[in-house]
C-alpha cells in the first residue's frame, strides 16, 4: 500500500514538472514570435558605391525612397549605413569587409566593382546590387534567371547598338568613333565589345582609349584628338566621374561627345538613349524590400530597366555645331 502511494506521488510530481516545462516552452515560443514580429526592430541596411556622381547618386536616392515607401524608413524602422569608396579599389574591399563584419540584414552595392567585393565578403548575407552591366561576366551571379547563392539585383545594361546609331544620326560623316573607358572594369569591357560590334555593322572604326583611373581621362581624351569624328562614353564610373575634364578637351577640339546615361547628357554630352537611374534605384529598392520581408535572393532573377528614352542637351548640340535630325525631334526629351 505504501509502495503504491509513493509511486502515485512520484507520477503526480512528474506530471507537474512536465506541465511546467510545456508552459515555459509555450511562453518562450510566444516570446520568440513576438520578437520576430516586433515593428520596433530596425533592419540594418548597408549601401555602398564606388564613387559619387549624379547617375549613381540618383540610384541611391531611388533605393532609399523606395525602401521608405515599403515601410523601411531610415532612423525609424531601418538603420542605414552608406559608404563611398571614392573610386579607390582598396576602399572598395575594405568597405565590403566592414559591412559584412557588421552582420547587416542586407547589403546593397551600387556598380560592378562594389558588387564584386561585397559578393566575395558577404558570406551568406543577402545582397541586392544595382547598376551592374553584366553580372554574369563579372562573376557575381551564375545566370540572370537563376543567380544562385544569396545575391541578385538590377542591371543597367545600355543598348549600345542604338547608341552608335544615334551618333551616326547626328554625325552622318562618322567613320571613326572614339571610346574612352576603364580597362580594369568588366562592365566597361563588355560595353566596348558591344560598341565595336555595332560600329562594324555601320562601317565605323573604333578608336579605343583605355584608362586605369580618373586622373588619366583628360590625357587619353587629348590622345585621340584628330583621330576621331566623335566620342562615345559607355556606362563607366571612372570616366563619368571625370566627365568635365573630358568635355573641356572635346569642346576645345569640336569633337562631339555622346553618353550612355541621361545624367551625363545633362552635364554636357550631346545625347543618349539612356535609362532613368532614379527609376533603376526604385526597382532595386523593390527587390531589396522583398528580401527584407523574407524572400530569398537566389530565387529572384536579375532585372533590367527595359524602357530607354532619347535625351538631348540643346546647348551641347549648338556648342558642337550639330543639328537635330528631323526624325529625332519628336522623340527626344530635351535638356537645356
Amino acid at each position: 500500500m505504501r509502495r503504491v502511494s509513493v509511486v502515485m506521488a512520484l507520477f503526480a510530481l512528474a506530471l507537474f514538472v512536465l506541465a511546467g516545462c510545456s508552459q515555459e516552452t509555450k511562453q518562450e515560443s510566444v516570446q520568440q514570435k513576438t520578437e520576430q514580429a516586433s515593428p520596433d526592430k530596425k533592419v540594418k541596411v548597408g549601401v555602398t558605391q564606388i564613387v559619387e556622381h549624379p547617375a549613381l547618386d540618383s540610384i541611391r536616392k531611388g533605393i532609399i525612397d523606395q525602401l521608405a515607401d515599403e515601410g523601411f524608413k531610415d532612423g525609424q524602422t531601418m538603420q542605414l549605413e552608406y559608404l563611398n569608396a571614392q573610386n579607390d579599389m582598396n576602399n572598395v574591399m575594405t568597405i565590403a569587409q566592414q559591412l559584412a563584419a557588421d552582420k547587416k540584414d542586407i547589403i546593397i552595392p551600387i556598380t560592378t566593382p562594389s558588387a564584386q567585393a561585397v559578393a566575395q565578403q558577404a558570406k551568406g548575407i543577402p545582397v541586392v546590387f544595382s547598376a551592374v552591366t553584366d553580372p554574369v561576366a563579372a562573376k557575381i551571379v551564375r545566370a540572370l534567371d537563376k543567380p544562385g547563392k544569396y545575391i541578385t539585383g538590377t542591371s543597367d545594361v545600355s543598348p549600345m547598338d542604338k547608341q552608335v546609331q544615334l551618333v551616326k544620326e547626328f554625325v552622318p560623316s562618322l567613320t571613326k568613333l572614339g571610346v574612352i573607358y576603364n580597362t580594369g572594369e568588366v562592365n566597361a569591357e563588355v560595353q566596348v565589345g558591344m560598341i565595336e560590334k555595332a560600329a562594324q555593322a555601320l562601317g565605323v572604326k573604333v578608336e579605343k582609349a583605355g584608362v586605369s583611373n580618373s586622373n588619366e581621362v583628360k590625357q587619353r581624351a587629348e590622345s585621340i584628338v584628330g583621330k576621331v569624328d566623335a566620342i562615345l562614353i559607355p556606362v563607366d564610373n571612372t570616366v563619368v566621374s571625370s566627365f568635365e575634364a573630358l568635355l573641356t578637351v572635346a569642346k576645345a577640339s569640336k569633337i562631339p561627345v555622346f553618353a550612355s546615361d541621361s545624367d551625363t547628357v545633362k552635364r554636357g554630352a550631346v545625347a543618349t538613349y539612356g535609362i532613368d537611374y532614379y527609376k533603376l534605384g526604385r526597382q532595386t529598392g523593390v527587390m531589396a524590400a522583398r528580401v527584407l520581408k523574407g524572400e530569398k535572393p537566389d530565387t529572384m532573377p536579375v532585372e533590367t530597366l527595359k524602357d530607354v528614352q532619347l535625351v538631348m542637351n540643346e546647348a551641347a548640340v549648338k556648342d558642337f555645331g550639330l543639328s537635330v535630325p528631323d526624325k529625332l525631334k519628336a522623340e527626344a526629351s530635351v535638356s537645356k
